[in-house]
C-alpha cells in the first residue's frame, strides 16, 4: 500500500470544512484517500446504498461509534480499534465478520497526514480481520468542535451455526472464561496522558476475537454467552449478564489476569481495574461439560486466557416482609478475595475513564 497521503499536501494540508461540502474537495478525499485505502468492488460502485449477497443467511448487525483521545496510543490507533470494535461486536453474537460500513466525522484543521494514517491503520486492520469496507460517509465540522476525528462503524456478520448466543441462554453450573488479561488499553491510553512511566511499555489489547469464537464454535463448544470487556470492563459486563440471566455470579479475585505494570498504574490514578475498558478481551459463558475444551481452545491464542468463575444457582425467594428493608432480591456478581471474603462486584455508577474507546 502507499506510504504517502494521497491527497496533496502542498495544496491542502489541512482538512477545510470545504472537504465536507459535497464539492470537488469533498470528491477528491473520498476518492484519492478513502476509496484508495478501502478498494473493492462493492465500495466502487459509489453508490447511496452498498447491495450485497448474503445467500439467505441468518446476519448480525451492530454499530458503534469511536471518540478515542489521543488518536493515537501504544498498540493501537482510532482506526484499527473501530475496525477491531465492531468485528469483536459480531463476534459476542456468534457472528463471521464480513462487511463494515465507516463514517467520519471530522474536524476542520486536522492534518491530511494524520488523516492518512488513521485511514491506512484502519485499512490494514480490515484487511487482517477478512472484512471488507464497502460503504461510508465524511462529514467535516468547524475547528475546535471535532477533537480530531470521530469514526462511526456499522458491522454485518453471518452466523453460521444453529447456536443462539445471548444473555438469556445462561444456565446455573455455567462457567465464566475469560480470553486474557485484563486493563491494558484503557491503561495504556491514561499512561500517554499523564505521562506515567514504567519500567514496560503498556501496549492496548485491541485486537479482534472472531477466529477465537470461530474456532470454539468449529470444535462444536456450545456457547451460551459471550461479550466483550468494553466501557465499564469485566464488572459492567458480568452485571449486565446477571441482569439479563437473573442469575448470580460468582469470580475469583486470584483467578482474574492482570499485569503488574497494569495494577500499579491503575492504584497510581485510583482506578478499580476491573472497570478498566479493554478493546480485545471477552467473558465466555459455557456450559461446565464443555469449559475445558473451550479453555485449551482459548490459550491457544493467548496463555493468559483462564477459567474466573461460575454462575450460581437462584437464591431461594424471601417475601419482603421477612427479609427485612435492606435486603436486595435482584441477581448480582459476587468477587471473592484472595483471602476468602465476598463482595459484591457493583456496577460503575461514573465514567472512570472519558474518551478511551
Amino acid at each position: 500500500m502507499d506510504l504517502f497521503c494521497p491527497i496533496p499536501i502542498s495544496q491542502y494540508p489541512h482538512v477545510l470544512l470545504a472537504h465536507g461540502g459535497g464539492g470537488k474537495l469533498m470528491r477528491d478525499l473520498i476518492g484519492g484517500m478513502f476509496l484508495a485505502a478501502f478498494q473493492n468492488p462493492l465500495l466502487e460502485t459509489q453508490h447511496d446504498s452498498a447491495v450485497a449477497e448474503l445467500a439467505e443467511k441468518k446476519i448480525a448487525f451492530t454499530t458503534d461509534s469511536y471518540v478515542v483521545r489521543p488518536l493515537f496510543f501504544p498498540g493501537g490507533d482510532i482506526g484499527s480499534m473501530a475496525v477491531h470494535g465492531t468485528v469483536n461486536d459480531l463476534a459476542m453474537a456468534g457472528a463471521r465478520p464480513v462487511y463494515l460500513s465507516s463514517a467520519f466525522v471530522i474536524e476542520e484543521g486536522l492534518p491530511m497526514e494524520t488523516l492518512w494514517r488513521i485511514v491506512r491503520s484502519m485499512a490494514g486492520a480490515a484487511k487482517k480481520c477478512g472484512v471488507q469496507i464497502i460503504t461510508g460517509d465524511t462529514k467535516v465540522v468547524d475547528r475546535g468542535k471535532g477533537d480530531g476525528v470521530f469514526i462511526n462503524t456499522a458491522g454485518i456478520g453471518v452466523v453460521e451455526h444453529a447456536q443462539t448466543v445471548a444473555p438469556q441462554n445462561v444456565c446455573p453450573g455455567d462457567r465464566i472464561l475469560l480470553n486474557g488479561d485484563l486493563g491494558r488499553h484503557g491503561m495504556a491510553i491514561m499512561a500517554v496522558r499523564e505521562g506515567l512511566q514504567f519500567e514496560s511499555r503498556i501496549e492496548s489489547d485491541s485486537a479482534p476475537v472472531h477466529e477465537t469464537v470461530l474456532e470454539l464454535l468449529r470444535a462444536g463448544v456450545q456457547i451460551h454467552c459471550l461479550r466483550d470487556l468494553t466501557r465499564g470492563g469485566l464488572t459492567s459486563a458480568l452485571n449486565e449478564i446477571s441482569a439479563a440471566a437473573g442469575l448470580t455470579l460468582l469470580v475469583e479475585e486470584t483467578a482474574i489476569p492482570v499485569r503488574e505494570d497494569v495494577h500499579a498504574a491503575c492504584e497510581i490514578l485510583g482506578l478499580d481495574v476491573f472497570q478498566v475498558a479493554c478493546e480485545g478481551r471477552f467473558a465466555a459463558f459455557i456450559p461446565e461439560r464443555d469449559a475445558p475444551h473451550a479453555l485449551a481452545i482459548m490459550q491457544k491464542v493467548s496463555k493468559d486466557a483462564c477459567l474466573i468463575g461460575q454462575v450460581l444457582p437462584p437464591l431461594p425467594r424471601r417475601s419482603e416482609a421477612k427479609a427485612g428493608p435492606n435486603f436486595n432480591p435482584s441477581p448480582n456478581v459476587i468477587l471473592k478475595s484472595a483471602i476468602g471474603a465476598r463482595r459484591i462486584l457493583d456496577m460503575p455508577t461514573g465514567e472512570q475513564l472519558p474518551r478511551i474507546c
